[in-house]
């Protein structure tokens, strides 16, 4: 079992910055991916970042440019820079981490304003 814990979501106005970080415990050895999805109200949960071990990234197009994600894997961490928000960022983000399985956090909030 892996257990994720996000945090840094907050509420910002347009054109400015988020972190979010993500910390893994638990069975994370077999970690092979951790991601970022969100969802925002009356959407359907979409992709919105990816990190894959050996390093490849991957982004959804209506983020690249402007997030980055990275890990940290001393810490067991893996983070979200978000840059140039707009309000159509708005939604709740979660974590997720991948082996055989698939797990997910608990999500957070952010909100961005015009």
């Amino acid at each position: 079992q892996v257990q994720l814990v996000e945090s840094g979501g907050g509420l910002v106005q347009a054109g400015g910055s988020l972190r979010l970080s993500c910390v893994a415990s638990g069975s994370i050895f077999s970690i092979n991916a951790m991601g970022w999805y969100r969802q925002a109200p009356g959407k359907q949960r979409e992709l919105v970042a990816a990190s894959i071990s050996g390093g490849s990234t991957h982004y959804a197009d209506s983020v690249k440019g402007r997030f980055t994600i990275s890990r940290d894997d001393a810490k067991n961490t893996v983070y979200l820079q978000m840059n140039s928000l707009k309000p159509e960022d708005t939604a709740v983000y979660y974590c997720t981490a991948t082996d055989e399985n698939e797990y997910w956090g608990q999500g957070t909030q952010v909100t961005v304003s015009s």
